[in-house]
This record gives structure tokens, C-alpha cells and sequence, in this order.
């Protein structure tokens, strides 16, 4: 399917990489944009061909923010806004969503990652980001306040002094000093972020999807619960693992000494 606002491709393995085209605009999102990210990510979770997804701006940047276009006050005033913030605006929908989302998400950023564009990466799983990206929280220098989620994600990636630093200068910071920071998971050279996240993304593919998929809600939903439920979570969600067809052959391809052929099952 062809879109407006983004590109899809299939990686060089069983994942999809997808990539906002907005150059014009820095890859600035706007609701179209949102609109055509759900969808793709929708239809990604349901096939089971598609093992993950990275996410990476076209022509130079990762994403500029959210365009500008999308501040303008609806017909019915500021308290249509908040009805539409909560029911339809895809911007909102998309940064609700992106943690519910169960297979391996990797943002690749080279250029800018700025307000939205910054919460969408810090929204992924992993960052892999070249050294002269820029990132920045700028939300304050122009009267607002991150609203996708920024106060809560960075916070929980660096803590919450350095978060405040961050959001309360809205300073830009490089690529280099992110990965200082543990926003960056990989530094990579100028234009090879995406080539870097993809050979990530095929070291994951390698292994048990369902594994994968439970870590993955297991390592987000933990921060929310004391450490004995997180145990008992993952205790459970272990013992639910050893029933599948894919630990009888991980097992037998390791006695065997052969590549494991896992199929999610």
C-alpha cells in the first residue's frame, strides 16, 4: 500500500521498517501521518510474518516534532480540543498505543529528534542513534508542555533530576551525550543508524518470538508493580512458555546442534 506521509519497507529479514516522508517539513508529524502509523502498526501486529518493526525518518532527520498545523483550535473551542485529544485525534491515539504495541520496536535516529518526534523514539524500545542527532524536550520555550508522553518516559530512561534538566531548559542535546545519558541504547557513525538497528533487529529474529514478546511486557509492566508481582508475573508467564512448540524445538535443535526453526507457537 502506498502512503503519504510514511514509507514501508521489509527489512532484510521478517521485519518492517518504517519510515516518515515529510522532508518538506523535517518529518514533522501531523494527523495523516499518525492516522497511516496506526494502521501500519495494526496490520504489523496481526501478521505473523512481521517479527518487529523499526521506525527511522527519511532524507536526514528523524522527526522535527509534531507540525505546527496541528495546535490550531478546533470550531468548537478549547473543550472540543480536549474531547478530540481523548476520542479521535490520531496524534494522541498513536503515543496511547505505542506501548500496548507487542513485538520489538527500534527507533534509528540521525538528525533531529525533537518534542514529539523525541517522545516518539523515547516510545520504541530500543534507540540507535548516530552521534550528531539532536535531541531536545522544547516544549517550554514556546509557552507548552510535552503532551506524548515525555514526562513520563524520559524520566523513567534517565531519572527524575535529569529529567527536569532536560524539560525545564529544553536544551538540545547530541547523540553522543544521549547514549551517555541511556537514552541512546547504540551510537552509530553519521548515516548508519538504520543499517545498525537492522542488524539488531536480525540478532533478534534469530530467537523465539513468544519469549521475546513476554520480556518485552514483562521489563514495561514492571515498573509499574512492586517487585513480588513482577516476580509472580514472570514466574507465570515462564512457566506458560515451557508449554509451547517452540521450547520442544529450541531444546531439540540445541541437543541436535542445529539452528532452531521457531514459529511463534
Amino acid at each position: 500500500m502506498v502512503y503519504e506521509d510514511v514509507s514501508v519497507e521489509r527489512g532484510t529479514g521478517p521485519w518492517l521498517e518504517i519510515g516518515l516522508n515529510r522532508p518538506e517539513r523535517r518529518n514533522a508529524i501531523r494527523e495523516q501521518t499518525a492516522a497511516e502509523l496506526l494502521e501500519i502498526l495494526r496490520d504489523a501486529e496481526k501478521d505473523v510474518s512481521v517479527r518487529g518493526v523499526i521506525l527511522h525518518g527519511r532524507e536526514g532527520h528523524f522527526s522535527a516534532g509534531v507540525d505546527t498545523s496541528s495546535f490550531a483550535e478546533p470550531e468548537g473551542g478549547p473543550y472540543e480540543q480536549w474531547r478530540a485529544r481523548r476520542t479521535s485525534r490520531q496524534i494522541s491515539r498513536l503515543f496511547a498505543s505505542l506501548p500496548e504495541f507487542t513485538k520489538p520496536c527500534v527507533a534509528a535516529v540521525e538528525g533531529y529528534a525533537l518534542g514529539g518526534g523525541f517522545e516518539l523514539a523515547l516510545m520504541c524500545d530500543v534507540i540507535f542513534a548516530s552521534r550528531t542527532a539532536q535531541f531536545a524536550l522544547p516544549e517550554v520555550k514556546l509557552g507548552m508542555l510535552p503532551g506524548g508522553g515525555g514526562t513520563q518516559t524520559l524520566s523513567r530512561v534517565i531519572g527524575r533530576a535529569a529529567a527536569k534538566k532536560l524539560i525545564w531548559t529544553g536544551r538540545r542535546i547530541s547523540g553522543t551525550e544521549a547514549e551517555a545519558l541511556g537514552i541512546v541504547s547504540t551510537l552509530s557513525d553519521e548515516g548508519q543508524a538504520l543499517a545498525d538497528a537492522g542488524s539488531f533487529m536480525n540478532d533478534i529474529c534469530k530467537n523465539a518470538p513468544l519469549p521475546i514478546m513476554y520480556a518485552k511486557a514483562l521489563i514495561d509492566q514492571g515498573v509499574d508493580m512492586t517487585l513480588r508481582q513482577g516476580l509472580l508475573q514472570e514466574g507465570d508467564l515462564s512457566f506458560a512458555v515451557s508449554f509451547s512448540e517452540d521450547r520442544k524445538e529450541g531444546l531439540s535443535a540445541f541437543k541436535e546442534k542445529r539452528p532452531p526453526e521457531f514459529k511463534g507457537r
